[in-house]
């Protein structure tokens, strides 16, 4: 069927290798007016190089603050059938495991009353359906949570929708049970999920070991990476099979199979800190010095595991490049052990949360806060210690000001003596 309105520029985005969006739009748009309107209305933003669409203001759902991304197209009298193009976030499940079941009723749904067109997942990690009419909102909202049993996500300055890794699901590195977090995060602040009372947006991301497969520490306000305390558990005889090449280095990611690993030059000079010597039977980890990167255990999965003492470290400040730049988190709580009902957590959340909304500016994120105001404010209304495991090197960040002569036994932390080694 030909659509009604030519499309030439966006035509581009269709040529090449990878596929293409404005061909997914096409195809649904045979049968939705809405998404012809929507390639027209990209189509005239090209050709006028500015966009077409306007911020819903206040629209949404009644009792919620957040969830539903209003948008007006300020051309209706070109493009009728997206003078509204509502967007709606909806709550995933933890690690985003779904049956096909449920997913075939979203499908229904918002072929039935939208524009078809969804984006699985957001960044965050919300259900997006992209496009529907002021008047079909109510309707979805009660359809989502009455049929589906399912929940909208977080907008505006609100708490955003908690995400995580699959966790213990399916990975066997996890440290900490992501999926439980995530959901009694989510349960626990349903007003901040759904009623906009902060200075801007945040986010909770949870990853179950420092791979951090969510890339928490890069995105979110508050990091849970999952960690341990103890010794790296070592397995020697599969740490020989590894270097006699009976064992494919990296999980075999490569798909290269079995091959001899240089266990000297692709474990031991790659470490960062230098805590590891082969000597070509045995394998010592200086656990003392190690900073739990897990590539040694990502090169020989097989030989090496995590401890056993497991937790995680709580990370806080990251955001995208929006207002100040793109910022990583700061380590706050080096270790914390997360176990049900996480109450030694919740009361962290609660100090921070305080002390941001006290002092935030409006659109403030809180890492943005932290660099304005200082890492000493910060540590000091949550009512922490500095501690030496919260930065990489003494005096090389700029929020904590630590001298290893203020600490009983000089490089000494919980008892233990770092040493430094292999330092030229």
């Amino acid at each position: 069927m030909a659509l009604k309105h030519k499309t030439p520029l966006i035509d581009e985005l269709e040529k090449g290798p990878w596929p293409s969006f404005i061909s997914d739009i096409k195809q649904v748009a045979e049968r939705k007016p809405m998404c012809e309107d929507l390639l027209g209305v990209m189509e005239q933003s090209y050709m006028d190089k500015e966009g077409h669409w306007k911020h819903g203001g206040i629209v949404g759902v009644l009792g919620y603050g957040g969830g539903v991304i209003g948008r007006y197209c300020d051309r209706p009298d070109l493009f009728p059938a997206v003078a509204h193009f509502h967007t709606m976030r909806v709550n995933q499940p933890s690690s985003k495991f779904y049956n096909t079941d449920i997913l075939r009723k979203i499908c229904e749904l918002w072929e039935r009353r939208g524009s078809g067109l969804t984006n699985m997942h957001g960044s965050t990690g919300d259900i997006i359906l992209l496009g529907t009419t002021t008047d079909e909102l109510e309707q979805v909202f009660y359809e989502l949570t009455h049929n589906l049993d399912m929940d909208l996500g977080g907008s505006g300055s609100n708490l955003r929708t908690p995400s995580c890794c699959l966790g213990k699901a399916r990975c066997e590195w996890s440290c900490i049970d992501t999926q439980a977090i995530t959901t009694d995060l989510t349960n626990e602040y349903q007003d901040e999920l759904h009623r906009p009372a902060f200075p801007y947006k945040f986010k909770f991301k949870t990853s179950g070991c420092p791979n951090d497969c969510v890339a928490a520490i890069a995105r979110a306000d508050c990091s849970i990476i999952g960690t341990w305390r103890d010794d790296i558990r070592i397995d020697q005889e599969a740490v020989r099979a590894y270097a006699a090449g009976e064992f494919a280095p990296n999980g075999n990611a490569h798909g290269t199979g079995p091959s001899a690993l240089d266990v000297q030059k692709e474990v031991c000079d790659l470490c960062p800190t230098r805590c590891i010597d082969w000597d070509g039977k045995n394998l010592k980890i200086w656990d003392e010095n190690c900073t739990r990167c897990m590539h040694c255990i990502n090169v020989m999965p097989r030989a090496l595991r995590p401890g056993t003492d497991t937790g995680a470290t709580i990370l806080c400040g990251a955001k995208a490049p929006i207002l100040e730049g793109a910022q990583l988190s700061s380590v706050i709580i080096p270790f914390i052990k997360m176990e049900p009902p996480y109450e030694e957590f919740k009361d962290f959340v609660d100090k921070m949360w305080d002390w941001w909304m006290e002092n935030g500016k409006n659109r403030e994120r809180l890492g943005e806060q932290i660099q304005r105001l200082g890492l000493r404010e910060f540590l000091k209304a949550l009512e922490l210690e500095p501690d030496p495991r919260m930065i990489n090197t003494p005096r090389y960040n700029p929020y904590i000001f630590y001298d290893p002569a203020d600490v009983p036994g000089g490089w000494e932390i919980d008892g233990v003596a770092f040493r430094k080694r292999h330092q030229a």
